[in-house]
């Protein structure tokens, strides 16, 4: 399996980067969220990664962090979610502003993705709603370092970092949450933060 592309970037398309590594050239697929923030030709880039294997094709799929490959692979688990469609989610915003929605229940933020439609967006908010719980004890979202003492709050914190908030930020959302797990903690804040930018 490949999980990291290091190189040089050697073309850019609408949808997709070529990375020479070791002498390969690797064409990944990528959401406009990521394409963003890669540099431009000749520059080092580095991409986590997923292969899909297919009788009829390998597909490499490149993503600018962890957390954005894990939501990738989330949104290919909900019915009617593939690959090209769970990219153009991707594209529609930020991780951070992507788990808020979810766990806000803002089935609208999915409906404006083409290919999208009601019956998906909703499936979306129900079966990701979970996970987002599940990603944070996988230390997905939230790593911790030695620092940390452990608690929910600590974790929360930490998962909040990871999706790109400041950790001014994280401890302004966490502030005005209460929960007696990371998941209900960091639930908690993604619905503030959501609730916050629809005031």
């Amino acid at each position: 399996m490949i999980a990291l592309v290091r190189g040089e970037v050697a073309a850019r398309g609408a949808d997709s980067v070529v990375v020479m590594s070791g002498g390969v050239g690797y064409r990944l697929a990528v959401s406009a969220q990521t394409l963003r923030g890669v540099p431009a030709v000749g520059s080092e880039v580095t991409l986590h990664a997923h292969l899909i294997v297919r009788d009829d094709a390998l597909s490499l799929y490149g993503f600018a962090t962890e957390g954005e490959r894990e939501l990738f692979l989330m949104l290919l688990s909900v019915q009617s979610v593939g690959p090209k469609v769970a990219l153009a989610v991707l594209g529609a915003g930020a991780v951070a502003d992507l788990y808020a929605a979810i766990a806000a229940g803002d089935g609208g933020r999915f409906q404006a993705v083409p290919g999208i439609g009601k019956r998906t967006a909703e499936r979306i908010i129900v079966e990701l709603r979970e996970k987002v719980g599940d990603a944070i004890g996988s230390g997905i979202i939230a790593r911790r370092t030695p620092e940390d003492d452990g608690s929910p709050r600590a974790v929360a914190r930490e998962g909040l970092l990871e999706l790109g908030f400041t950790p001014v930020e994280a401890e302004d959302l966490l502030a005005q949450v209460s929960g007696e797990t990371a998941e209900e903690l960091l639930a908690g804040a993604l619905r503030a933060t959501r609730q916050g930018s629809a005031a």
